[in-house]
């Protein structure tokens, strides 16, 4: 469990942390602070739910959670300012949600031969638009938002169909499986732990599999919902059709996801919203990735590497993370056309080193 703190003592361990170098730092100043500190959302949500997990975790790169959807309308004095920095846009004028044609995408396996990449994944969050997010949710809250989710999986027809596991009740060496697989996610993030994100743990969480184990669902994880499309290979057409598919489906079930003009789709940290869109392959570059710049290299297609088991980690055998680094400012569609042009170019940069 997590206490809550007042404002005012979470934001003088921020003032005197000398080496905290969060953008929650960089754009909390004392005028805007004293102009939100007493401002509630209609959820009940405050400006010290936003900001515990940042003022006590002062090595945060963000340091800011919403607490609710409202919330990016009532402290959006600091939240804008901290979303134009992560973003890297001069002004928040997301456009509205377009994923394209999916029988005219133009694009299929990125990898027909097999040889390069391991596997391909398309993930993207919503939140419910009537809950708030953890700091202000419920035990009851969470246990209605997962009926109200249930309900709306159980209605996935053909290759989405599948079963809902719900955490609680889980045995040990189902969740200890499914945490190996990189199925299921956990409750060791010591960042969201102070952003409330673990209270009540596990009601209301769990996951959902379609039958072919490509399409899956986490439900109150950090945010209300993850949909995540994968499968082993290239084929990042029909990773992202099945994604889209399953996205239709659900709205037309009834669910109300939340969003705002000017910021897209809504979650719970500032630097997920937009799009929320992250495409990635598994991709084995060895010879890319051994050269000086590759930073550079993927810094210039708005890619970003990192190790197959997460930020902050190494690459296995040569194999790396590649994704989109883009989620706002630009559409669905347009997020996952820059990650395959992204990998296109690695593919062919790598071959050129290895000298095919």
């Amino acid at each position: 469990m997590c206490t809550k703190m007042p404002a005012d003592q979470l934001f003088s361990k921020l003032t005197e942390a000398k080496d905290c170098k969060s953008l929650l730092k960089k754009h909390l100043t004392k005028e805007r602070f004293d102009k939100l500190k007493d401002l509630k959302t209609k959820f009940g949500g405050t400006l010290a739910d936003c900001i515990q997990s940042g003022c006590i975790n002062l090595d945060s790169g963000v340091g800011i959670y919403a607490c609710d959807p409202e919330a990016y309308t009532t402290f959006a004095l600091v939240l804008d300012e901290v979303i134009k920095d992560y973003h890297k846009v001069d002004k928040l004028d997301h456009p509205e949600p377009d994923f394209g044609d999916t029988s005219k995408l133009g694009f299929g396996d990125l990898d027909p031969s097999g040889n390069m990449i391991v596997s391909t994944r398309v993930r993207i969050g919503r939140s419910h638009d009537s809950y708030g997010f953890p700091p202000v949710l419920t035990k009851e809250d969470r246990v209605n938002m997962e009926k109200d989710t249930v309900k709306a999986l159980n209605t996935l027809t053909g290759d989405l169909k599948g079963k809902y596991y719900p955490l609680e009740g889980m045995t040990a060496e189902t969740q200890k499986q499914l945490t190996d697989d990189h199925f299921l996610f956990n409750d060791h993030d010591r960042f969201l732990r102070e952003a409330h994100g673990y209270q009540d743990w596990p009601t209301g969480r769990g996951i959902y599999f379609s039958d072919d184990k490509k399409f899956l669902t986490w439900v109150n994880e950090e945010d209300h919902l993850r949909f995540i499309s994968m499968q082993s290979g290239g084929n990042l057409g029909e990773v992202y059709t099945r994604l889209v598919n399953a996205v239709n489906q659900l709205q037309k079930s009834g669910l109300q996801f939340a969003k705002r003009k000017g910021l897209g789709y809504l979650t719970f940290c500032p630097s997920n919203l937009g799009t929320t869109l992250r495409a990635s392959v598994h991709i084995k570059i060895p010879k890319l990735a051994a050269t000086p710049d590759f930073k550079a290299f993927c810094d210039k297609l708005n890619i970003q590497a990192r190790g197959i088991h997460g930020e902050h980690t190494e690459s296995v055998g040569g194999v790396y993370d590649i994704s989109n680094k883009r989620r706002l400012g630009l559409t669905e569609f347009e997020a996952v056309q820059e990650m395959r042009k992204g990998v296109e170019a690695v593919i062919t940069e790598e071959k050129k080193l290895a000298g095919n």
